[in-house]
């Protein structure tokens, strides 16, 4: 519903709530093209309507008479198409943190649910549709306070990242096991990741409940587009998922933001004939042991002295969700032993929280000996804290940042957080070479001078490609030291685009990320922002009997093929997976001459 207003003009800063009363026309007409698609179940637009958030809109007043239009307008757009349908209360959460988190009791939190819930509930919905939860301990909150007022069964969703996990932290299993027994008619997921991650965490769902399960991911990622956002998944790569979930046993599936009536007509014909599967169970995970005593790093500095004199191999390890890192700092091991020489420390990517990065860089060099590439972003620091950060970092050892704009907050865990942006990748660049020169961004003294190495990003398979190179020549221009690409996939990306540009003047690190198959690649494609895997790559992976070896092949082929052409790579891996890079790691590491 959100998707369809945020189209038809309602602004983000706008109640979508509000237009229950101001627009009916509009709320009912998008139910009816919902329903023309073929869509069985309505969700009333209520997600954002409880007392706290209608507040902020100068509504508060109004909870009973918002509600109330919601399932109205659903009810005369089932009159309209003539057929019967369900209608979902929709209630979201709160708009504040619920206590211990926050400052908002348990108590008051029942309240502000349960008011909803009476709204609906004496309104006429079906049922009650708790979605979009991320903190397991609310959604527990708002079920108690939904079954004190009325018996309509209730279907309870939390938000998951591309990891598995909640905002928090809780694992699907943890969900269904704080749910279950608040005998809730079903339990599920929507929002925030698109499809494919959407099919992991069912999956793992199915394994561990006897409750029906639900399931509402979002059209991919949002992509800023134009001052707008967009929704990258196409409708029939959306239907192809579908399919997937019902196989596995789930009973309710649709859609959240992105979500268009298109999207509905294909999952609706895919579907149609699938009988819902029967879920599997799996075995406990084991834990690793304890890592072995750190060795000494070499001297900072050390990927400097080898950039663009030999072959350079860098590979990506993420910070931790919480403050334990033991596993991160274990994969670091791994990778230095494998060979390459430093490590890339992503500055909490996609937008989804982690500990600090030059935290995590600061410790991999410590505790592992192995240098690191910090990734620097604009986009939540103002002047200020950039500077300030710039200091701390090279106080505590890290000499390399890769300076990046960073993923825009809404289409992370906080979209109601602000981003900053005082100043561009090019002006950030510009700035670390002053502080190289031992002077701040208003000319002030610092002292010592830093010793940065300087990396800017590169997307060679950019749709705008003109536009990115504009911006690549101005990061050059402020004194980028070196490049890192996003992945590429073939070699012919790598080719047109230095046909176009020419010979870069500066060390280029090309991004390449292994595909686990046909899926993956397609997941990448269209729910990734910026991400581009040509269709040549992703025939091959469909006509692949083994997906996964295929992606090991691409990927070596593609290193054959431009190798000769580069100053080294970077591997990326895929949402945490890191055995297939450890594998190219070493195999690049025999390959090329001793150290």
């Amino acid at each position: 519903m959100g998707t369809m207003l945020y189209a038809r003009g309602v602004p983000f800063d706008h109640s979508f709530e509000a237009a229950n009363l101001h627009r009916p026309d509009l709320v009912r007409g998008t139910h009816l093209a919902y329903l023309e698609a073929g869509a069985e179940l309505l969700e009333t637009n209520t997600f954002g309507a409880n007392r706290l958030k209608l507040a902020a809109h100068g509504l508060d007043d109004e909870v009973e008479s918002v509600n109330a239009a919601g399932v109205r307008l659903a009810r005369e757009a089932i009159a309209l198409a003539g057929r019967p349908a369900w209608i979902a209360g929709s209630i979201g959460p709160l708009g504040r943190r619920m206590a211990p988190l926050g400052a908002t009791p348990e108590s008051e939190a029942g309240e502000v649910f349960a008011e909803q819930a009476r709204a609906l509930a004496g309104a006429g919905v079906h049922l009650i549709m708790l979605e979009t939860f991320f903190d397991l301990n609310e959604i527990v909150a708002a079920v108690r306070a939904v079954q004190r007022v009325t018996d309509l069964p209730i279907i309870a969703q939390m938000t998951f990242a591309q990891d598995g996990r909640t905002l928090l932290g809780y694992t699907p299993e943890e969900i269904v096991a704080r749910l279950e027994p608040l005998g809730v008619a079903m339990i599920g997921a929507n929002c925030s990741v698109g499809p494919h991650g959407m099919v992991d965490v069912l999956d793992r769902m199915a394994a561990a409940s006897r409750t029906p399960l639900s399931a509402m991911p979002n059209a991919g990622l949002p992509a800023y587009i134009g001052g707008r956002f967009a929704y990258m998944a196409s409708p029939g790569y959306v239907a192809e998922h579908a399919v997937s979930l019902v196989q596995m046993g789930v009973s309710v599936v649709g859609g959240c933001c992105g979500t268009t009536p298109e999207h509905i007509a294909a999952m609706s014909a895919a579907v149609a004939g699938h009988r819902t599967g029967a879920p599997r169970r799996r075995a406990p995970a084991t834990v690793a042991p304890p890592p072995p005593p750190a060795p000494a790093m070499e001297p900072p500095g050390t990927f400097a002295q080898k950039l663009g004199r030999r072959f350079v191999i860098t590979a990506e390890v993420s910070p931790p969700h919480g403050a334990d890192d033991a596993e991160e700092l274990e994969t670091c091991r791994r990778f230095r032993a494998a060979g390459v020489d430093a490590i890339d420390v992503p500055d909490n990517p996609m937008a989804r929280l982690r500990m600090s990065p030059w935290a995590t860089a600061a410790r991999v060099q410590r505790e592992v000996g192995v240098e690191t590439i910090l990734h620097f972003t604009t986009r939540d620091r103002n002047l200020i804290r950039l500077q300030s950060d710039l200091l701390a970092v090279h106080a505590l050892g890290i000499r390399n940042v890769l300076v990046l704009r960073g993923d825009h907050p809404q289409t992370g865990d906080y979209p109601q957080a602000t981003e900053v942006s005082d100043i561009h990748p090019s002006g950030l660049v510009r700035m670390i070479k002053e502080f190289n020169q031992g002077r701040d961004v208003a000319g002030n003294a610092i002292g010592e001078p830093t010793r940065f190495l300087v990396g800017v990003a590169l997307n060679m398979a950019a749709r705008d490609l003109g536009r990115e190179i504009r911006g690549l020549e101005r990061k050059l221009a402020a004194g980028g030291d070196f490049i890192c690409t996003m992945p590429i996939f073939e070699p012919r990306t790598f080719d047109a685009f230095l046909a176009r540009y020419g010979r870069l003047p500066v060390p280029v690190l090309v991004g390449i990320l292994p595909l686990y198959g046909a899926k993956h690649a397609e997941f990448l494609h269209n729910e990734l922002p910026g991400m581009a895997v040509p269709e040549a790559i992703r025939a091959q992976l469909r006509d692949a009997g083994d997906g996964r070896e295929m992606g090991m092949t691409l990927a070596r082929d593609l290193l054959a093929a431009i190798r000769d052409r580069i100053d080294g790579i970077y591997l990326i891996p895929s949402f945490g997976r890191y055995e297939r890079i450890l594998h190219l790691a070493r195999e690049m590491r025999a390959a090329l001459p001793a150290r």
